[in-house]
C-alpha cells in the first residue's frame, strides 16, 4: 500500500511539474510553422525535407517525455512575399503559431522578419541568405542560423581571388537575395585586389540564361559569379556547359550552392566547382548518423545545409522555451542568445546580439566522378573557416541591437 501511495505521489508530482511548465505557454502548445518553397525551384533545398528536420528536432529534444506539447505545421510561400506574409499573419493571429522556421527567399524572409517583430513571435531563419537580417533589418525576435551572403562572399569570393581569380563578372538573380550576394561578394573581391568587369541581372526565377552567359563570356572575366540559387544555378551551369564557357578557360563560381544542386547536376557536370557550405553530412560520426536517419525519412535524399539549420535552430529554440518557461517571442530569443548552442550537426556555438548564429564554414570542391565512393560522396573540404572569421564582424553590420 505504501509503495502504491509513493508511486501515485511521484506520478502526481510529475504531472504538476509538467502542468507548471505548460502554464507559462500561452495556449499549452508550442506550435512551429515551417514556411518555405514546397514545390518550386527551392523545394529540394528546403521543402518537405525541412518539415522532416523540424520533426526530428522535436523528437530528439524529448518534448513528450518533458510534458511539453509541440506541433509542427508546414506551408508553401511560393517564393512570393505577399503569399508568405498572408500565411505568417494567419498562423500568428488565427492558428496560434509561436515560431516560424526556415523561409528561403530573402524578399519573403525580410517580410516575415517584420511581421514576427510586430506580433512578438520568433523567426528561426535557416533558408534565406541576406545578411541584412543581422544588419540594418536585425530584430530582437529573429535568429539567423546556417549561412548568409557576407559569409558566402568572404568564404568563396576571397578564396578565389587569393588563388588568381582576380577579374569577375556577375550573373545575378534580380531580387533581394541576389542583390545582397552581389554587393557582399563585390566588396570581398575589391578588398582582395580583384576587379569587377561587368554585371547582369536575370529574372527570378529564370529559365533561359543564354544571353546573360554570352555577355559574361564576352567580358573575358576569369570568374563568372552565379549570384543565384537552386534551379537558377543548376540551369546556369548546364547552359554554361553547352556554350563551352569553362572549356574556354573561364571559371564558374557558384556563390550559393547546395549538395542537392550537385546531386541534380551530377559529378560529370559539377566536378571542380568551388563554394562554401556550413554543413556537410560526411564531416564526422555525428553528422553521418543523423544524415542517414534523415535520408531514410526523406526518400533517400541527404540533407542540405538549410535542412540541417532547421533541425538545429528548432532544437535550440525548444531548449530556450524550456529554460525560460515561456513562449514570449522576445524573451525566448533573449534566452537563445544567453545559452551556448550545442547540437550534433553544427557542434558548439553561440548566437550574437545581432541574432547571428556563429559556427565554422567550409570551402569545398566537388569531387571528380572517379573520386566519389558512393551516393552523396561529393565534396573535398579544401579549408575550414573558423567560426570567429566565417561571419561579418559584429561592429560592421549596423544592427541597432548592438550596443
Amino acid at each position: 500500500m505504501k509503495t502504491t501511495m509513493k508511486l501515485l505521489g511521484t506520478a502526481a508530482a510529475a504531472l504538476m511539474a509538467a502542468g507548471a511548465a505548460q502554464a507559462q505557454i500561452s495556449d499549452g502548445v508550442i506550435k512551429i510553422g515551417v514556411l518555405n518553397d514546397m514545390s518550386g525551384l527551392y523545394a529540394d533545398i528546403a521543402g518537405p525535407g525541412s518539415v522532416t528536420a523540424a520533426r526530428m528536432a522535436v523528437e530528439d529534444f524529448g518534448a513528450a517525455a518533458k510534458g511539453m506539447k509541440v506541433e509542427i505545421v508546414g506551408a508553401d510561400h511560393q517564393n512570393k512575399p505577399d503569399v508568405g506574409s498572408t500565411v505568417a499573419r494567419t498562423w500568428y493571429d488565427v492558428d496560434k503559431v509561436d515560431a516560424i522556421a526556415d523561409v528561403p527567399t530573402s524578399s519573403v524572409a525580410l517580410a516575415i522578419n517584420q511581421i514576427t517583430r510586430e506580433k512578438n513571435k520568433v523567426f528561426l531563419n535557416s533558408g534565406a541568405a541576406t545578411s541584412d537580417l543581422t544588419g540594418k533589418a536585425c530584430s530582437p525576435n529573429t535568429v539567423h542560423w546556417t549561412y548568409d551572403t557576407w559569409m558566402l562572399a568572404n568564404g568563396t569570393g576571397s578564396a578565389i581571388v587569393k588563388t588568381g581569380g582576380d577579374s569577375w563578372f556577375f550573373l545575378t538573380a534580380d531580387y533581394a537575395f541576389g542583390h545582397a550576394l552581389e554587393r557582399d561578394t563585390e566588396a570581398a573581391v575589391l578588398k582582395g585586389g580583384g576587379k569587377v568587369l561587368g554585371k547582369v541581372r536575370h529574372p527570378f526565377p529564370g529559365q533561359d540564361f543564354s544571353s546573360f552567359l554570352l555577355q559574361a563570356q564576352a567580358s573575358k572575366a576569369k570568374v563568372i559569379a552565379l549570384a543565384n540559387a537552386g534551379g537558377d544555378t543548376i540551369n546556369s551551369i548546364k547552359q554554361a556547359a553547352e556554350f563551352g564557357i569553362t572549356r574556354g578557360g573561364q571559371n564558374l563560381a557558384g556563390m550559393l550552392m547546395f549538395i542537392t544542386d550537385v546531386h541534380a547536376l551530377g559529378l560529370n557536370t559539377a566536378q571542380g566547382l568551388i563554394f562554401t557550405e556550413t554543413f556537410y553530412w560526411d564531416l564526422n560520426d555525428q553528422t553521418r548518423a543523423w544524415s542517414k536517419k534523415f535520408a531514410e525519412r526523406n526518400g533517400g535524399k541527404y540533407p542540405s545545409m538549410v535542412q540541417a539549420g532547421v533541425y538545429a535552430s528548432v532544437l535550440h529554440y525548444l531548449k530556450a522555451v524550456e529554460a525560460a518557461k515561456t513562449d514570449d517571442g522576445a524573451k525566448v530569443v533573449e534566452q537563445m542568445k544567453k545559452m551556448p548552442t550545442d547540437d550534433p550537426l553544427f557542434g558548439k556555438g553561440m548566437i550574437r546580439q545581432d541574432g547571428r548564429k556563429i559556427h565554422p564554414a567550409y570551402l569545398v570542391e566537388v569531387k571528380k566522378p572517379s573520386e566519389s565512393k558512393g551516393p552523396y560522396d561529393y565534396y573535398k573540404v579544401r579549408a575550414t573557416i573558423p567560426a570567429d572569421q566565417a561571419f561579418r564582424p559584429l561592429n560592421m553590420g549596423e544592427c541597432p541591437l548592438v550596443k
